[in-house]
């Protein structure tokens, strides 16, 4: 969704604020309204509610925001309100850990299929869904079990694992978070608003990033217009509208399958549809008319953002 959530209160009757990041607020009004249903108080980010979204929107109005200025305007909102909590959804150890419990499933229902994956797709941007479905399967070939191909699927519009640096920076823009190493484009990147609002972070988790710098797991970057394709075609054979972030691995998905097929060989494929399209239909009608956006990797503004890095700590 590309959101930060700050909450305050008893565990019944919270009172809850959503930093929802511009581009998904204006791309996603839905979610928005069933958040605001259930009682939430949804803003966009940046906002005029913190110093630091002031001071973004100063500098440009009609900013599109990103998952780094949410993080930091609910860090910021959380600090200067007593008694209120941060919730993250994404990026870290623990949310990633808490996550495996897909994957955990998913070799319980792999299992009883009489099946055995040969490789494992997912979308990758918050990591939280990539990481759920394959750290059980990447930790049993690490006691020695099988060892599937897996493959981290992000926008080619913020290809951090792809193109980005393994170093340490900070999670957010306003350099609130701790200093993590990991793969990035440079915690001042902004992605271009693609509508797949949940991939668009300037940096990946620290145990993805690890995975990837220690060769257990690859990537492979995806423009918006394919995933799209990718995601059109899955929903006219299997019935299932997919949201724009697992198009992304639906493409690469499609792609083996397609692969195996020229090859004359079989292959088991299991990737994540970690939800469903149906608040994003503004999204598709835009690609059934013909005007999805494609952005090439910004290659300048990259080297710009990392070039800021070079106070920070590299090892």
């Amino acid at each position: 969704m590309g959101s930060a959530l700050a909450f305050a209160g008893s565990v019944f009757g919270l009172e809850i604020k959503v930093f929802m990041v511009r581009s998904s607020y204006d791309q996603k009004p839905y979610q928005r309204v069933l958040m605001e249903t259930y009682g939430a108080t949804v803003v966009p980010s940046p906002s005029q509610d913190t110093k630091y979204g002031q001071y973004v929107l100063d500098d440009k109005p009609d900013h599109t925001g990103s998952l780094g200025i949410a993080i930091s305007e609910a860090i910021e909102d959380t600090v200067t309100h007593p008694g209120t909590k941060y919730s993250l959804g994404s990026v870290f150890d623990f949310v990633l850990l808490h996550q495996t419990v897909i994957g955990q499933e998913a070799l319980e229902q792999m299992a009883m299929a009489g099946e055995e994956p040969d490789m494992l797709i997912g979308c990758a941007g918050g990591e939280s869904n990539f990481a759920g479905l394959t750290f059980p399967f990447i930790g049993r070939a690490l006691r020695g079990g099988p060892k599937p191909r897996v493959i981290a699927v992000e926008p080619e519009a913020a290809p951090s694992l792809t193109r980005g640096a393994y170093r340490y920076d900070f999670g957010d823009t306003a350099q609130m978070t701790p200093l993590v190493k990991m793969y990035t484009l440079g915690h001042s990147f902004i992605p271009e608003p693609i509508h797949a609002g949940g991939l668009r972070d300037h940096g990946m988790s620290p145990l993805v990033s690890m995975l990837k710098e220690q060769g257990h797991i690859e990537a492979q970057a995806a423009q918006q217009g394919a995933a799209f394709e990718a995601g059109v075609r899955f929903a006219r054979s299997v019935g299932i509208l997919p949201a724009p972030e697992p198009n992304h691995a639906i493409k690469v998905a499609i792609d083996q399958a397609m692969e195996a097929r020229a090859e004359g060989r079989s292959r088991v494929i299991l990737f994540n549809l970690c939800g469903h399209g149906h608040f994003d239909l503004s999204a598709y009608e835009r690609y059934l008319a013909g005007t999805p956006e494609d952005y090439e990797y910004p290659a300048e503004k990259v080297a710009e953002a990392l070039d800021a890095l070079k106070a920070l700590p590299v090892a």
